[in-house]
C-alpha cells in the first residue's frame, strides 16, 4: 500500500521576506539592523581507509565549527554595541546569548535562531562620504559557541 502525505501536487509554502526580522541580546535595544548574514554550521569531515581496502573511503562526522555572523547597523547615538565590542578588547569578553527572529509578512514571529554565547569579534566604522546622501552603516561581527533554531 503507498504511503500518504498531506501534500499536495503544485502547492508549497510562501517563503519568508528577508526583510522582515529583528535582533534580540540583553542590553541591547537601541540598534536597528538593515543586514544580518553569515548565519552557518559546517561538520568537517575526517576520512579513513578501511584496513586492506585502498578504494573504499570512509567518512566520520569531525569538529562542528559554526560561521561568524554579520550585523550591518545604521549609526546612531547609542554606544551599547561598540562597548560590547571594547569589553572584548579589553580582555573581559561578555558573552550573551543573542536571538534572530525571522517575521513573517504580518510580522508574526515563524523562526529564531539563538546564538549561544556570542560576543563580538570585529567592528567596523560607518563609511562617511560627504557626495553621499546614503544612511551611515557600523559593521559588528559575532562569533558563537552554537545555535538553537525554534519554527512556531
Amino acid at each position: 500500500m503507498p504511503e500518504t502525505t498531506n501534500a499536495s501536487p503544485g502547492t508549497r509554502p510562501n517563503p519568508f521576506p528577508g526583510y522582515n526580522f529583528r535582533f534580540e541580546a540583553l542590553g541591547v535595544t537601541e540598534a536597528h539592523f538593515s543586514q544580518i548574514s553569515g548565519m552557518g554550521i559546517k561538520v568537517r569531515p575526517i576520512s579513513w581507509r578501511e584496513g586492506g581496502s585502498r578504494s573504499i573511503l570512509r567518512r566520520l562526522t569531525g569538529q562542528v565549527e559554526y560561521s561568524d555572523v554579520t550585523l550591518k547597523y545604521g549609526l546612531t547615538s547609542s554606544a551599547d554595541l561598540f562597548n560590547w565590542m571594547m569589553t572584548a578588547v579589553d580582555g573581559s569578553v561578555q558573552r550573551k546569548n543573542v536571538t534572530i527572529v525571522q517575521l513573517d509578512s504580518a510580522s508574526n514571529e515563524v523562526i529564531r535562531w539563538d546564538l549561544i554565547d556570542a560576543w563580538p569579534v570585529q567592528w567596523q566604522g560607518a563609511l562617511l562620504d560627504a557626495l553621499d546622501n546614503a544612511v551611515a552603516i557600523e559593521t559588528l561581527v559575532l562569533t558563537y559557541e552554537a545555535i538553537r533554531i525554534q519554527r512556531t
